[in-house]
């Protein structure tokens, strides 16, 4: 007789954790102090969990989902909510729960609870028999902010969780999807998804929970039941000082692999000024300007107006030179900014190249490259790590993608060095990923090359790291170089004749693949079909907004 196959451990019975411990952060104010205070209402995040149900089948992977309800909460806080998250990956959540502060009416017990949803119906494969999501009936003047599971048909008792006061609340929308079935069995469209605050960048003061949506019987969510909470406050006590943002940097700072046949690598931007970059004005293109090591004689402020720009050096050997970059002396420059009320730390890292290369082309099984398509003059790509204020932990690495990117979980990326985040950025495109391999940028085997593998050029981005803003910390702690309040573009706008590239490699191609790879070249982003340099870092929405819309 054969054995039978024991059935393989899910990823999420497995927890994740960082590589190497969190690191004592000189001391400040509040951050990493474990408890944020909303102005009257106290919250902690919890990690540790006791696990209450799971579905082994439907979501991401088609691998279940498990919820969870907080362990250890500390003396005088109180559970506002139960986490799920999908079985695909290993554990690595938090949740918050509550405690009065100053103000001693900010927290109160529900009056009832209505059954949202309960696995009784459905033939589905699960773990510790059925699951029943509550949600729980707030007193007038209150909200929920978070569902109550069980495993059992019985309601919960009104003193397992707390509504919040409603001025202590913000509204919310779905993220990421957490867990839903098959439609055969699914009928009433159930799904979960993880929650984020609908208004968020740096001013915002919504506050997320870690808890989670449920969309139940129609296409949209009931973001209306549950809610965020909020900052009422608008305090910045959960912000690093200039030193514990200087010891996050050399605790987390990513490590940037390039391809090996990468011949566009970044640069300072004081290298790329002291090697020949020229300022130009609209009007007088017979005389640039040479720009100053640290960009004083750039124009200041204003909008991306092209009336000036920079390019390469005239000199063609001295052009050539410079596109190549500087990796030996290049340094990435850190923008720290709050998230979500505060509570987070989001600190952008930008790494400049001098020039991007040629886009490539994949056709099925041919390869090409489209000539002078994907081209231009100063390039910016960055990565964002966004850091628990409660604890000073990485929760999750954002990856920018030319006009996109994702923002991944840190139990799904690589470390090295501790807990250094690997990244991995495409030939001459350099765009980052957590992953090497292709990412093709198209459908159906044509699209743009994206490749990354781990070559022997790597930048530490944590040597010569310089931060250059920091606005919550006030004017004058953070000298910020001319150079970052140069709103113009990076690199000249250059017409040439898009329809002879695309002839080029149309001509190599055989005629059963021509047909298709026009519909492509149809639908290439705007940006890619012609040669026009960034505006800087401070222009890009993300400079004050959330990574992820």
């Amino acid at each position: 007789m054969f054995k039978k196959d024991k059935q393989q451990p899910l990823p999420i019975q497995s927890t994740f954790k960082l590589p190497s411990s969190i690191p004592n952060f000189p001391p400040g104010d509040g951050f990493a102090t474990g408890t944020i205070d909303l102005g009257g209402l106290q919250v902690c995040q919890i990690s540790s969990f006791n696990k209450i149900w799971a579905a082994l089948e439907g979501g991401p992977n088609n691998l279940g989902t498990t919820f969870y309800e907080p362990s250890s909460i500390p003396d005088g806080f109180v559970m506002l909510g139960c986490y799920s998250q999908s079985n695909n990956r290993p554990l690595y959540g938090w949740i918050l729960a509550g405690k009065n502060g100053a103000n001693q009416s900010s927290l109160a017990m529900p009056t009832d609870y209505s059954l949202i949803w309960s696995s009784e119906s459905y033939k589905l494969k699960q773990d510790g028999g059925n699951g029943y999501i509550w949600l729980p009936t707030p007193p007038e003047g209150y909200k929920a902010v978070g569902y109550v599971v069980t495993n059992s048909p019985e309601k919960p008792s009104v003193q397992k969780v707390r509504c919040v006061r409603s001025d202590f609340t913000d509204a919310v929308e779905v993220d990421s999807w957490i867990w839903g079935l098959d439609k055969k069995i699914n009928t009433n469209n159930f799904n979960l998804y993880d929650s984020r605050p609908k208004d968020r960048g740096v001013n915002a003061l919504g506050v997320s929970t870690g808890s989670f949506i449920v969309q139940n019987g129609g296409g949209n969510a009931d973001v209306s039941l549950v809610y965020c909470l909020r900052n009422t406050k608008n305090n910045l006590l959960a912000m690093p000082n200039l030193s514990q943002i200087e010891a996050l940097i050399q605790a987390y700072s990513p490590r940037v692999y390039f391809h090996p046949n990468e011949n566009y690598l970044p640069s300072s931007v004081t290298w790329f000024f002291q090697n020949g970059a020229l300022l130009y004005e609209k009007g007088k293109e017979s005389e640039p300007s040479v720009v100053q090591p640290d960009g004083s004689n750039l124009p200041q402020g204003g909008s991306n107006d092209d009336s000036y720009w920079l390019d390469l050096p005239i000199d063609k050997s001295a052009k050539e030179r410079v596109k190549k970059g500087d990796l030996e002396h290049a340094g990435a420059y850190f923008h720290v900014k709050p998230m979500f009320g505060a509570t987070f730390t989001d600190i952008s890292l930008w790494v400049f190249y001098p020039f991007n290369g040629p886009a490539r082309v994949k056709v099925e099984i041919i390869n090409a490259s489209l000539g002078k398509i994907g081209e231009h003059v100063g390039d910016w790509e960055h990565l964002t790590l966004r850091v628990s204020n409660y604890n000073g932990e990485l929760k999750s690495v954002y990856f920018s993608e030319h006009s996109g990117g994702q923002l991944i979980n840190s139990s799904e990326i690589e470390f090295e060095n501790g807990n250094k985040p690997v990244a991995y950025a495409s030939l001459h495109g350099h765009a980052f990923y957590a992953k090497p391999g292709l990412i093709l940028q198209g459908s159906g085997g044509i699209g743009i090359r994206n490749d990354t593998t781990k070559g022997k050029a790597v930048m530490d981005t944590g040597v010569r790291a310089t931060v250059v803003a920091a606005e919550y910390l006030g004017a004058g702690v953070v000298a910020e170089p001319p150079w970052l309040n140069y709103s113009r573009k990076w690199g000249p706008k250059i017409s040439y004749d898009i329809n002879k590239e695309i002839r080029k490699v149309r001509r190599v191609l055989p005629r059963v693949l021509r047909g298709p790879f026009d519909k492509f070249v149809k639908g290439l982003p705007h940006e890619i079909l012609g040669e026009e340099g960034p505006a800087g870092p401070q222009m890009k929405n993300n400079w004050s907004g959330d990574e992820k819309y």
